[in-house]
């Protein structure tokens, strides 16, 4: 006859507390505490009795407690592809697997996602961008009881572990590269200004006030895809369509500009294909800054102005930190475990190549 397991109802009964204060104490809740004579006296209870938490008997036996779930807006950006392609190095290093939830920038797909979180009961939760608005409350409770971790943008930050990003300075930065080669009328491309996707505007604002502080208030036209491109199920060249129409769309109205800056690098290598067909040589004409530093961009024919934020960085630090977590809350006998809350930022960093030049003097 197999040794009787011994219950939570016992552990209670051994430290002098109630169930569901082990209960608590034990599953490492975070959201409540207790004194550290109390959270004492209920592990010694469970050492000595030999109590094993639900679930986590035979870690590396068990398929479901090797799981990382990955929330991504898309599969088709080379973006998304390189903090996917981060996420799982590291996974796969440390013997996690992982499952991406495709959302496609839909509410009700990530809502019904979520819904499946409790099915799936995953180790970690990795968003590689912003929940959506409405589910951002929601995802901040999950966040305290499963690790979490969201790729986010500095000016969201919230009280879950997020790896940042400053839109603002990146749109600075691009700014100033085309003010320091003499480009005074410039144009900005870029996806649906959606409320979802705030950020995007965050990169903008960073833009159109480095030309303020310059003294060219209104010398950046802004291009932005209609909001019905959020809606539609996303191709390969969904971004470089939309860089290349919107270039064709500022050619064909007249607009004069000696630059054009674009949300990402598949808009700006749009943009590049857009001004070549009319016969505009880039740079000597028009220069072209991008943004991400994808692979393409390097490529020497290309040769893309880019600012780089170390996508395949961002995404191995997302995971490292859902693995730290999940270490630290498997040590449950270990005493008291600090409250921590990462928050990692990197530095954004311009790569000059050879689609910006000084800017031609207007005759």
């Amino acid at each position: 006859m197999g040794k009787k397991k011994i219950t939570s109802s016992q552990v209670a009964e051994r430290a002098g507390v109630s169930q569901a204060t082990v209960s608590m104490i034990l599953n490492r809740r975070n959201n409540v505490s207790f004194s550290a004579e109390t959270v004492e006296r209920v592990e010694q209870a469970a050492r000595e009795l030999g109590y094993e938490l639900p679930g986590r008997r035979k870690t590396g036996d068990n398929k479901k407690e090797k799981l990382i779930v990955v929330f991504c807006p898309t599969l088709t950006s080379p973006y998304y592809v390189l903090l996917l392609q981060g996420i799982e190095a590291v996974a796969n290093e440390k013997g996690y697997g992982v499952f991406i939830c495709n959302t496609q920038r839909d509410a009700v797909l990530e809502e019904k996602y979520l819904r499946m979180i409790r099915t799936i009961q995953p180790q970690g939760i990795i968003y590689t961008c912003n929940p959506h608005p409405d589910f951002q409350k929601k995802v901040e409770e999950m966040a305290r009881e499963v690790p979490l971790v969201i790729i986010s943008n500095k000016e969201k930050t919230t009280t879950v572990d997020a790896i940042n990003q400053d839109n603002t300075m990146v749109g600075r930065l691009m700014a100033r590269h085309l003010l320091d080669l003499g480009h005074r009328d410039v144009a900005f491309i870029t996806p649906p200004l959606t409320r979802r996707q705030w950020q995007r505007s965050r990169r903008i604002d960073g833009f159109v006030k480095e030309f303020e502080r310059e003294g060219l208030k209104g010398h950046v036209l802004i291009k932005a895809a209609d909001e019905s491109m959020d809606r539609t199920l996303p191709r390969m060249d969904s971004e470089y369509s939309m860089g290349y129409q919107l270039t064709m769309e500022l050619l064909k109205e007249e607009k004069y500009f000696t630059a054009i800056a674009g949300q990402n690098d598949m808009m700006a290598i749009g943009a590049i294909d857009a001004l070549e067909k009319s016969r505009i040589h880039v740079p000597r004409d028009v220069s072209v800054i991008g943004c991400d530093n994808i692979f393409y961009s390097g490529i020497r024919r290309l040769s893309l102005t880019t600012i780089d934020h170390f996508v395949a960085l961002k995404g191995r630090d997302a995971c490292d930190i859902i693995i730290r977590k999940i270490t630290t809350n498997d040590q449950f006998y270990t005493g008291l475990q600090p409250t921590s809350l990462y928050n990692i930022e990197y530095t954004p960093k311009l790569i000059a190549r050879k689609t910006t030049a000084y800017a031609r003097i207007k005759k």
